[in-house]
């Protein structure tokens, strides 16, 4: 299939790749120029202008856009809107509040194109790692896509199968599905995002107070040095809280026991605060959500060594780089 792709950033650039290696054909555009450069040494085809990436797709057309979330994604799909014909399909791979999904798609339907929202996890590793797709489609828009959603995927690869599903292979087991309408796979995302931030925490917090086990505030019989490389290792192998989260904070921990090389001043980039709203309008009790998106608030006035591990983690799944003070 054809693919228009718009932002060739951490991971818009990469997607147009995984696409290709499957032999998929991208039409790509970034404002910088060297992103789209990088792209047609493997194949894919430039676009000067989103006016020439839409003259350069086939109809019926498809353009995913992978911006930041807000002014950037909404700026960018309202000149593709007027831009693109009847049929034509708008994608919006980014992390955009679902409720603009729902208005956009309205809007878009007034002119016979449709919308698709897919919530995309993989960050920097989706290239060779496969990208976690939650995905919002009318039914036959989905179908009609669907050969693009299962390249990007991650696929069945190692992992043992659940109990109880023994039929073939599903949507679900290769890494993608189908939520529901437009809005629906940024709300899935939306939570995803928001759990992410209390696993995330819950290591921080462990990890502190592994790291100041040692303090001279304690019993000298009761003070440890303790190699959290090491521990991070043996909770990576056979432990109930293995997961890639805690591979990264081993990662992390071998680079950099001390973690100096890290802020620990925080961001969070509005999902996890629209899960907080999420839970607030559906009368839902959070208490773990919640109080770790304020962690985050409290880590940009003063950053523990646990702060320091949340900003290790984001760098090794997205490449979030948090600013130094």
């Amino acid at each position: 299939m054809q693919l228009g792709i718009v932002g060739l950033g951490r991971m818009g650039g990469n997607i147009s790749r995984r696409l290709m290696r499957n032999g998929h054909d991208t039409v790509v555009y970034d404002r910088n120029e060297q992103a789209v450069q990088a792209l047609a040494p493997e194949g894919a085809k430039g676009a000067a202008s989103l006016a020439d990436l839409v003259a350069s797709l086939d109809r019926p057309r498809a353009v995913w856009v992978m911006l930041p979330a807000g002014a950037p994604t909404e700026d960018t799909i309202n000149e593709l809107a007027a831009l693109l014909e009847p049929d034509d399909v708008i994608i919006d791979g980014g992390n955009t509040f679902y409720k603009d999904d729902a208005r956009r798609a309205k809007a878009l339907l007034d002119k016979q194109l449709h919308y698709v929202d897919v919530g995309t996890s993989g960050g920097v590793w989706g290239l060779d790692r496969g990208y976690c797709m939650m995905i919002g489609a009318e039914t036959s828009i989905f179908e009609r896509l669907e050969p693009l959603f299962e390249t990007l995927a991650p696929g069945v690869g190692e992992i043992p199968r659940t109990k109880g599903r023994e039929a073939e292979y599903s949507r679900a087991e290769r890494g993608y599905i189908h939520a529901g309408p437009a809005g629906a796979g940024h709300f899935v995302k939306m939570i995803h995002n928001g759990i992410e931030y209390g696993m995330m925490q819950a290591f921080a917090e462990g990890f502190d107070i592994l790291k100041t086990k040692n303090s001279t505030q304690l019993p000298e019989d009761q003070r440890y040095d303790l190699n959290l490389a090491d521990i991070a290792e043996v909770w990576r192998r056979g432990s109930v809280v293995s997961s890639w989260l805690l591979d990264l904070t081993a990662d992390a921990l071998v680079a950099d026991p001390d973690l100096a090389g890290y802020s620990g001043s925080v961001s969070d980039s509005g999902e996890g605060r629209w899960t907080i709203d999420a839970a607030v309008e559906q009368a839902v009790p959070v208490p773990v959500l919640a109080s770790s998106l304020f962690a985050r608030f409290r880590s940009r006035q003063e950053a523990t060594y646990g702060d320091k591990m949340l900003s290790a983690m984001r760098f090794g799944f997205g490449g979030h780089v948090e600013v130094k003070k």
